[in-house]
């Protein structure tokens, strides 16, 4: 850190956090990163947020907006499912943030859900208070239910469906903010973005699943050959980039186009922008992004705390660091890479391998070269 300080090097302040105001999920998705994956934190926490630990998350965000002069912040209000402490707790959260921070700095909040909880009362809460809700949702009910079970084995894609029945109509539509769509290569691609269409969503988010050269993903192979998620992704790629009229965003395609035109990335997946958020567990802790929980045990720790630790020193965090100085923190493959400025080297936790950290490609690295390189390719073509 003083070495990068030294060469000129000054970190971004925080300007998204993602507050985990439940650590339980009344769901038991077979592929989740912080139930199933090598870090079990979840199980010794706080199951909801104190009283205490909100005000001292709310303090805490405000303080460093305060210092660096922030005209915004985005709130992502996440789990487990953030459903589960129930619609007073959530607007209390709220409330004092809006209090707290505006007219200085604008909130934006936000809400990632597995859509089994909405209601009325909920939605009626989400209006007033403008909490945007973003839900998971991985295709038709066949192809939803292989994944997302309840604990006891039943389907959730009916109770899902009503959630969103609710979210999607004329009332509540301005608080859909989008559909995430974890691949399963299972599942038809075609099928699974004519399901997702369905629901009209303003967008969809199609995540890779964690994994890590350690513990690869399914059906990544090491043969670099074998580029059996971006073939998925193609499919649904040129679905969407041939319709005659944009019936949804989608992030990640969109985020290679922007960036081969010049601009920059939507999403963490790819692109070098300096990472700059952070996640507040039930229990206060300050930790990195929480998809790391699929590299290792810990692999999120800073140590920190809202209650005895102001942000500004997360920002001084190697880990932290790293995804905040671009290029510079790839591997020497990914650097000599001559996409290296649109991949950005992937999503940062599938880059670990045991012994080597992560300086490494990513384990879906020939998926996203072929994926990068058609798009890059129409682009041009078009342009």
């Amino acid at each position: 850190m003083e070495a990068l300080r030294r060469a000129g090097w000054q970190p971004l302040p925080f300007t998204q956090f993602v507050i985990k105001i439940h650590s339980r999920c009344n769901l038991a998705c077979d592929y989740c990163y912080m139930y199933e994956m090598a870090d079990q934190s979840w199980s010794s926490r706080d199951k909801v947020m104190t009283p205490a630990t909100m005000k001292a998350t709310i303090d805490r965000i405000a303080e460093h907006a305060r210092a660096h002069g922030l005209p915004s912040v985005n709130v992502v209000l996440h789990g487990g499912e953030p459903l589960l402490a129930g619609a007073s707790r959530i607007k209390g959260f709220v409330a004092g943030l809006r209090d707290a921070l505006e007219p200085d700095a604008q909130v934006e909040v936000g809400m990632q859900t597995n859509g089994t909880l909405i209601d009325e009362d909920f939605l009626a809460v989400a209006a007033a208070w403008r909490i945007g809700l973003s839900v998971s949702l991985d295709g038709a009910e066949q192809d939803n239910d292989r994944h997302r079970r309840y604990a006891g084995g039943r389907g959730s894609y009916e109770t899902v469906a009503r959630g969103l029945a609710l979210l999607g109509s004329a009332l509540h539509r301005p608080l859909f903010r989008g559909l995430l769509c974890t691949i399963d290569l299972d599942n038809d691609p075609i099928a699974t973005y004519e399901e997702l269409l369905r629901w009209r969503p303003p967008a969809v988010d199609f995540l890779l699943p964690h994994g890590t050269w350690s513990s690869p993903p399914p059906k990544r192979t090491a043969d670099e050959g074998d580029t059996p998620y971006a073939d998925w992704l193609l499919e649904i790629f040129e679905r969407w980039y041939t319709a005659p009229n944009r019936q949804t965003r989608v992030r990640l395609f969109e985020s290679v186009i922007r960036m081969a035109l010049g601009g920059h990335s939507l999403t963490e997946a790819i692109g070098l922008q300096p990472a700059r958020l952070l996640v507040i567990e039930t229990d206060g802790s300050i930790e990195q992004v929480d998809s790391l929980k699929a590299a290792f045990d810990g692999a999120p720790d800073t140590g920190l705390n809202v209650r005895d630790h102001p942000f500004d020193r997360a920002l001084d965090h190697p880990s932290v660091a790293v995804r905040q100085i671009g290029l510079e923190a790839l591997s020497e493959q990914c650097r000599a890479c001559s996409l290296s400025s649109i991949c950005g080297g992937g999503l940062y936790p599938h880059r670990y391998r045991e012994g080597r950290g992560f300086l490494n490609p990513s384990v879906y690295c020939p998926d996203l070269m072929k994926l990068i390189s058609h798009i890059v390719g129409r682009v041009k073509a078009d342009t």
